[in-house]
Order: structure tokens, then sequence, then C-alpha cells
């Protein structure tokens, strides 16, 4: 799709084609289920119908609109914005998995950190406080990490979660 645009809209400057440009890309990309050329009527239909009321974002249209290299150009562009679009899809289900990937990753890496780490005075402080809410032996915890002071935490919540929900 980016090498198209170095070939297209010629007569156009800069602006102007990066505005028509991303147009039709935001247009495409809305009307995926349409062909090429039904896109292509759309854009025609809408600035024809903007350019007689004066209400255009591309006035500049006016003068190229009906000129066949115009023409040309959009189709290209159009297809390659579809293609573009149908490529990313299909892409999807990879993308999903490589950020799963990342994701379980980078939960194993913080784990692997706070192993190595010492526990914080927060973890200590809360954890003592649970001992002495449910009335429970506590470990040494002096060689415990980070992550097996969280892992004790954890455990103790979860084996104390219902002696709230029994006394409604």
């Amino acid at each position: 799709m980016y090498q198209i645009k170095s070939k297209i809209y010629l007569d156009f400057d800069k602006t102007q084609k990066s505005g028509i440009c991303n147009y039709i890309r935001a247009l495409v990309k809305q009307n995926t289920e349409m062909s090429c050329d039904e896109i292509l009527n759309k854009f025609l239909e809408d600035e024809r119908y903007y350019l007689e009321l004066n209400a255009s974002r591309f006035p500049f249209l006016r003068d190229f609109i009906d000129d066949e290299s115009f023409l040309k150009d959009t189709s290209a562009y159009i297809s390659e914005c579809r293609k573009y679009y149908e490529y990313k899809e299909k892409q999807r289900p990879l993308i999903e998995a490589q950020k799963e990937f990342e994701k379980k990753k980078r939960k194993f890496l913080q784990e692997v950190k706070m192993s190595k780490e010492a526990p914080t005075k927060k973890q200590l402080y809360y954890y003592d406080r649970l001992c002495k809410r449910y009335s429970i032996e506590k470990k040494d915890v002096e060689s415990l990490s980070k992550l097996d002071l969280r892992n004790e935490i954890d455990r103790i919540l979860n084996e104390h979660t219902g002696d709230y929900e029994d006394t409604d």
C-alpha cells in the first residue's frame, strides 16, 4: 500500500494527497463488505454531492473528479487498501497469539524477578495481619522471597474467602 502512494495523485501537493489517501483508507476500512467499484462509486457520489453544496473537505477535487487518471489512481488505491485490510484480517490470529505469548512471558519474567527479591514491608505487614485475623501460625518469612510470600498470602486468602460469605 505504501509503494502505490508514490505513484498516484501526482498532480496533488503533499497535504492534498495525504488527506485524500487517509479519507479513502478510512472509507475502505468502514466498508469492507463492499467491492472496490462500489467503494469508488460511493466516494465519487459523496464528493460530487459535497462539491455541489460547496462543503467538500477536498475542494480541489472539483477540477479532477472526472479526470481519467484520477479515477484510475483512486481505483488502484482502493484496491491496495482492500488488500492491506484483508491481509491484516488474516494476520489477526497470529497477532493475538503473539500478544498472549508476550503477556505470559512478561508474567514469567516478573515472577523470576520477584523470586530473587526480599519481601516488602507492606507484604510482611499484610501477612502478619492475615495471620492474626485468621489465627494462623506464622511461618518463618525471613527465608521467603517476594514471590513466595505473595503465594502464601494468596493461599491464605483463598482458604478463608468463604468466612465472610457465611456470616450474611
